[in-house]
């Protein structure tokens, strides 16, 4: 039986541009299509979750401004639990501009505005409530992250940190997760490991068991993920598919894993679900826009 998800992050508007080439610096390029999209990797994450059938409760900070509106407007469409989404006058939505190459590949930039303004003291206890899982990640500060963890190691709920964009944590952040999701980029940031070969894939999944981490999910884009706990220890391949756009897949995974975790499925069971859900997000362009809905999961 699923039970209730908390995701507590970030969310953005992406204004995405799809290009042949990346511009060089000080370079103009002429782009192919513009979308404007509802991004962020707090909300696509909790989207991702609730159109793969979790019960999911919602909880970030927005401007009080066109973009903060129309994301409340979202949220609301996909059935999200946002009570304790609030909207600021004092700092703009999030923003971010992403530009997608011929590959499928993005190069992003955020302005946080609004995220930045989510504090502990806007995480009542009853947000906590009924949470079989929390899941965060680092677009929001610091200060709130570690409220985070102390609240849910205090009340033995599982917390999922995926820890991006990546930045250096604390031991303490990290004793105690159920789970974290890093990708390459972050697993070396975090653990000055480059995850390059089936070794030091295990040498950086072993530095954060070390550390406290119970589970631990090493994201490897077209080549799957790695899967490191006390029963599993391996690479399990990602599904082969023509990427358009990479935008969210890795909340898609996040989004997917905890759907598939607080269904009560086994970690084989679940990752090959998360994989499957991201392999069809990077065939659509957009990060929300992209994430599947259950019945495309058959």
């Amino acid at each position: 039986m699923s039970q209730k998800i908390v995701v507590i992050g970030s969310s953005n508007t992406d204004m995405v541009i799809k290009t042949k080439v990346f511009p060089l610096p000080g370079e103009t390029v002429l782009g192919q299509t513009f979308l404007m999209n509802p991004g962020g990797k707090g909300a696509n994450q909790a989207v991702a979750a609730a159109r793969l059938g979790a019960d999911v409760r919602f909880v970030a900070k927005v401007g009080q401004d066109i973009f903060g509106n129309q994301a409340m407007v979202d949220f609301k469409k996909e059935g999200l639990d946002i009570d304790h989404v609030s909207q600021t006058p004092d700092y703009p939505s999030g923003i971010a501009t992403i530009t997608v190459n011929d590959k499928g590949e993005n190069q992003i930039i955020v302005a946080s505005g609004a995220n930045m303004d989510l504090k502990p003291a806007d995480l009542p206890d009853v947000i906590f409530e009924d949470a079989s899982l929390v899941l965060i990640q680092l677009e929001i500060p610091l200060e709130t992250v570690r409220y985070i963890v102390e609240k849910c190691r205090s009340l033995q709920i599982k917390l999922v940190l995926n820890p991006a964009p990546a930045k250096p944590v604390d031991d303490d952040l990290l004793n105690g997760l159920y789970l974290i999701t890093p990708n390459e980029t972050e697993t070396e940031i975090l653990t000055g490991i480059v995850p390059d070969s089936p070794e030091s894939l295990k040498k950086a999944a072993l530095f954060f068991r070390k550390k406290g981490v119970e589970h631990v999910i090493i994201t490897l884009g077209e080549k799957g993920i790695y899967l490191s706990n006390g029963q599993y220890e391996q690479i399990i391949p990602a599904v082969e598919v023509q990427a358009v756009d990479t935008t969210a897949a890795g909340d898609v995974f996040n989004g997917a894993i905890v759907t598939a975790l607080s269904q009560g499925w086994n970690w084989l069971e679940a990752c090959d679900f998360a994989c499957k859900a991201s392999a069809i997000s990077v065939t659509r362009m957009g990060a929300q826009s992209s994430a599947p809905y259950q019945h495309e999961m058959k």
